[in-house]
């Protein structure tokens, strides 16, 4: 069993923790697509060597505020 089945059971009767629980693995989700997208359009890995001086870093990131249907979540963009 993994840590969201166990808190998605302890959460069941609680329709507030379930919310908040589904609002997390949504950031983390998102979160994902993100980075997977940024390095699927540059071509190179975070922290990459082949990345350097190539004129196109990844210059960092900041956090974005998200509603959604669970509640505001935090995006990195």
């Amino acid at each position: 069993m993994n840590d969201f089945t166990k808190e998605f059971a302890q959460a069941l009767f609680n329709p507030d923790k379930i919310n908040d629980l589904l609002r997390k693995e949504l950031q983390q989700a998102v979160n994902n697509l993100l980075e997977a997208e940024l390095t699927a359009f540059l071509g190179y890995d975070p922290y990459a060597r082949n990345g350097w001086n190539t004129g196109n870093p990844r210059n960092g990131d900041y956090l974005r505020k998200v509603d959604t249907q669970f509640g505001p979540t935090e995006a990195q963009a």
